[in-house]
């Protein structure tokens, strides 16, 4: 059985972390390890982190950055431990709070299996009849915003850039984590940008896979702010000078 290891950035969660939760699901998906990243918490949570390691039956490990250095940094280097150490198919990311269900990740590996030609799959939140989406309004009309603003500049379709909830082959995560991100709040966007630097746009609308999520929920606690939101005309400016280049290897 193909093994995945689902990276989970992890910064003062100790209020948002469900232990029994991950623990409930390793005991029932037996291809499944996770890695959770301490960002430099402050809180407990480097305490819940290590019961979930202890209780993991192997199947939990903690890689603790020591200096807080934000989401995009905590998923990279996370990614990178995880494809060093040669053991899995898929790498993935999935936010600590499990906004997106555990159960979901069976799912996206579904996918891979029916379809041999993705290399990634990705959530999207769209609210449909038979689908538990629970989205807090102003949050949605936001995530439109990006999505639209993203797919304008990347010229592809993506509905939902922002899902904190991807699974990817690992051979092709690889050199999309390669580097640090240059940009924190929206290396959802970066990633994607690198993806279609890598392999163009017609490449990457082959490889990638959205899947209209059954279940996510809101989770209070958000540790995003105003700050996040006004600085991200910059920061999409900035990916398209990085990545809107005619000829791979001119990249700045």
């Amino acid at each position: 059985m193909q093994k995945t290891a689902i990276v989970v950035p992890c910064f003062n969660e100790g209020a948002r972390l469900v232990p029994a939760d991950f623990l409930d699901f390793i005991r029932s998906c037996s291809n499944v390890d996770f890695l959770f990243v301490d960002d430099g918490s402050s809180d407990n949570t480097p305490e819940i982190l290590g019961m979930l390691d202890r209780e993991g039956n192997g199947r939990v490990a903690v890689l603790k950055l020591g200096v807080n250095s934000g989401k995009a940094e905590a998923v990279r280097r996370g990614g990178l431990h995880c494809i060093s150490s040669g053991k899995y198919e898929y790498i993935g990311y999935w936010d600590a709070d499990l906004a997106t269900p555990l159960s979901e990740i069976n799912r996206f590996l579904a996918v891979f299996s029916s379809k041999p030609d993705v290399s990634m799959v990705i959530g999207s939140r769209i609210r449909k009849m038979g689908s538990r989406v629970e989205r807090i309004w102003y949050r949605h009309y936001l995530g439109r915003f990006f999505a639209t603003a993203a797919s304008v500049m990347l010229k592809m379709p993506i509905y939902d850039t922002q899902c904190g909830a991807k699974i990817m082959r690992a051979g092709f995560a690889a050199p999309l984590f390669n580097e640090p991100f240059n940009v924190k709040w929206l290396f959802d966007i970066e990633l994607f940008s690198r993806a279609i630097y890598e392999l163009g746009n017609e490449g990457v609308k082959k490889a990638v896979y959205e899947i209209p999520l059954d279940a996510w929920k809101d989770i209070a606690g958000s540790k995003l702010r105003l700050v996040n939101f006004l600085a991200t005309p910059v920061q999409l400016f900035w990916i398209w000078k990085l990545y809107n280049l005619p000829v791979k290897g001119n990249r700045r």
